[in-house]
């Protein structure tokens, strides 16, 4: 194996290290707002230094790849790819820490569980888990034949997010003494869809790597 070979295969296995790191904080942001933990919460939170550390050092490898070797064609696009996906990631698990936050604070603590079940905020969760992965999937394998499937799931968690609009009004007409609540769930609701956009943009650049097809504003 070349010596080129065996750093994008070191650049691949850190953003895999990383990728690993962001599902299990949004699996965890999972648990701990649906059981109301805030001590998995306070995890979450303590473990976003973690995902900064890998993405300042994704960033840097990749830039000293360029600068060492020159590359061109697929190994130029997987590393800028890598680039943006770690940086994607890091997003995406800062929207995790900021509902932490949420959790930590108790902001909607006082709302029915029956309307987050009418909200199907678990239904939200587990689309954007499954997203992750077989984004996660698609990169590992070079394969982009599901990317149209993960794709489909962001218009899923977009319709979830405008009808929690709908939704959130209506209960708030009748229980006026949740407004704040009610205010702080729906800037939940929201970091939850962004996940998914960010999510579909990983996909964008695994198409972007593998095939050579820009998707972006398609």
């Amino acid at each position: 194996m070349k010596h080129t070979e065996k750093e994008l295969l070191a650049l691949k296995d850190e953003v895999s290290q990383m990728w690993k790191l962001v599902l299990s904080q949004l699996q965890k942001t999972k648990q701990a707002f649906m059981n109301g933990d805030v001590e998995a919460a306070r995890e979450i939170i303590s473990r976003e230094k973690r995902v900064d550390a890998f993405e300042l050092k994704i960033d840097c490898d990749c830039e000293n790849y360029i600068a060492l070797f020159n590359p061109v064609a697929i190994d130029l696009r997987l590393v800028l790819s890598l680039i943006k996906i770690s940086s994607t990631l890091e997003r995406i698990a800062d929207f995790c820490e900021g509902i932490a936050r949420q959790i930590v604070e108790e902001d909607c603590k006082e709302l029915q569980p029956e309307l987050v079940e009418e909200l199907q905020l678990e239904k939200m969760f587990d689309t954007l888990t499954s997203m992750l992965s077989d984004s996660f999937v698609a990169l590992e394998s070079e394969n982009t034949k599901m990317s149209g499937k993960i794709l489909s799931k962001d218009n899923e968690i977009d319709t979830l997010y405008y009808n929690s609009v709908d939704i959130l009004t209506d209960y708030l007409q009748k229980k006026p003494e949740h407004i704040r609540s009610g205010l702080k769930l729906i800037l939940l609701i929201r970091k939850l869809e962004r996940i998914g956009d960010h999510c579909s943009n990983i996909v964008e650049d695994i198409v972007f790597y593998v095939d050579a097809k820009v998707l972006k504003h398609a």
